[in-house]
């Protein structure tokens, strides 16, 4: 594998800093402590996004700007190995769940209670932590005594929260949009001339439907972004 430079840190760190400011203002100018600025990052595998969300977090850390950062992976959502052979076994015609990585099988709920206990500033906040290597492969939550503990007594609270993933931002489409991109993914997979080299239509409309749908939950943890970057 090629070694993957960071080459988008000296122009993601101005962006990130000028929103923050416009974020803060509006809350002190309303006298009001500001809350705790959610940035999302997303980008395909492979993309760069570790190494640009590592060099982000050390850079806003550190002086002059001294902010206290997390990095939080949607990765690290996903659901505990029994959840998720629960939500396969419970749809076994759709593909599409059958393994860990679509909207769908990651833990929403789990993933707000975090944002929520980040947002107000709650003390010793364990940080989810997932290990992909457990079942062969199939992976599993990690034991909550391995989370990383952030907020800890005599620490300065987070301020700038980084969450980043693959599907980071993504939002559902419109059942007619989808049914509509569909119908057009399946004529061209239709034509049986090697030209078609996607997935989408050779999945059944229900399976596509149920993952847009339940991408609607997502919006929950989009909805708190302050600003958001697409690698």
């Amino acid at each position: 594998m090629p070694e993957i430079i960071d080459d988008k840190s000296q122009h993601c760190v101005p962006f990130i800093l000028e929103r923050l400011r416009l974020y803060r203002e509006q809350y002190e100018s309303r006298h009001q402590t500001p809350p705790p600025f959610f940035l999302g990052l997303n980008g395909v595998q492979g993309a760069g996004k570790t190494t640009l969300v590592q060099t982000l977090s050390q850079t806003l850390s550190s002086p002059p700007h001294n902010l206290p950062v997390v990095v939080l992976s949607i990765d690290d959502l996903y659901l505990p190995h029994d959840q998720q052979t629960a939500l396969a076994t419970s749809h076994p015609d759709n593909p599409l769940v059958q393994h860990r990585g679509v909207p769908s099988t990651h833990d929403v709920e789990t993933g707000i209670q975090l944002f929520d206990a980040l947002q107000n500033r709650k003390t010793d906040i364990r940080i989810p932590s997932y290990d992909k290597s457990q079942f062969n492969g199939a992976g599993d939550r990690k034991p909550e005594g391995e989370w990383e503990t952030v907020n800890k007594a005599g620490e300065k609270p987070v301020e700038v929260i980084i969450f980043e993933g693959w599907c980071v931002g993504f939002r559902a489409l419109s059942e007619a949009d989808v049914e509509k991109k569909w119908k057009e993914a399946r004529e061209q997979a239709e034509k049986n001339d090697g030209s078609y080299m996607g997935r989408l239509g050779k999945l059944k409309l229900q399976d596509v439907l149920f993952i847009n749908e339940r991408l609607r939950e997502y919006d929950a943890l989009t909805d708190r972004f302050g600003a958001f970057m697409h690698m």
